[in-house]
């Protein structure tokens, strides 16, 4: 009976160890209070931005020239723009963009950046030299010009503005985990799985990337941040989305 109870006992034995593994770290990220401050902060903006709209309905197409630069009051607490839009609609519908294109740029942008910096550093040799050779050519034009270049010969829709930002976004990231890369290629248990017929996507995806998956989380963070600036840095020179 024992024998047969075993293979069913340590699978039970291995969901309790992934779950008790879970549990603490959720309770780790609980004792650290500015994370949890943070999280809070991000879903107080995210429901701001996406249930606010729900309650306080405003016309943010349309302008209203006859309420115009109105001080604040019960009827529009923030008060209006030099076109009627009332402010405080304003900003929830800013809020919706810079958090939708904000969230999906990041993370698009670390999953290319990711994928070809690990790539370049695993492989190495004439292989890495290109790959890197076109990062540093492509680093060496200003992103927020490119940006300006692209929006004024394409209407800068939420979808375009995500696209553009995912495809100029990624080359810091590249550089980063390559570095990455080229360490962790060269450690015993990357060999040891090569030399046992490992192949190199296997090896990339269960060994490079998730050892740099600190990396690529403190990334991601920035590369979310620096896409809210840039939609903030559009939307100033009158090419948001629109």
């Amino acid at each position: 009976m024992t024998t047969a109870t075993a293979p069913i006992a340590a699978p039970a034995k291995a969901r309790t160890a992934r779950t008790s593994t879970k549990l603490q770290g959720l309770q780790v990220f609980m004792e650290n209070k500015l994370a949890v401050f943070g999280v809070c902060l991000i879903l107080i903006l995210m429901a701001f931005s996406f249930i606010g709209p729900m309650f306080y309905v405003t016309d943010q197409v349309h302008t209203d020239l006859a309420n115009s630069a109105l001080a604040p009051s019960a009827e529009h607490p923030l008060g209006t723009d030099m076109v009627g839009y009332d402010q405080l609609g304003r900003l929830m519908k800013g809020g919706q963009t810079s958090i939708i294109v904000g969230l999906f740029a990041g993370i698009f942008a670390t999953t290319i950046g990711t994928l070809y910096g690990a790539i370049a550093g695993f492989v190495g040799g004439w292989i890495d030299a290109v790959m890197m050779r076109i990062v540093d050519a492509l680093m060496s034009v200003p992103v927020l010009f490119l940006f300006m270049l692209i929006a004024t010969m394409i209407p800068p829709t939420v979808p375009v503005l995500i696209i553009i930002m995912s495809a100029l976004s990624w080359l810091g990231t590249s550089r980063l985990i390559r570095g990455e890369a080229l360490s962790l290629r060269t450690r015993e248990y990357v060999v040891a799985m090569r030399g046992m017929g490992g192949s190199m996507p296997r090896a990339i995806r269960t060994h490079i990337v998730r050892n740099t998956i600190g990396t690529v989380i403190v990334n991601a963070t920035f590369q979310v941040a620096d896409a809210v600036l840039y939609v903030a840095y559009l939307s100033f020179l009158g090419l948001g989305a629109q």
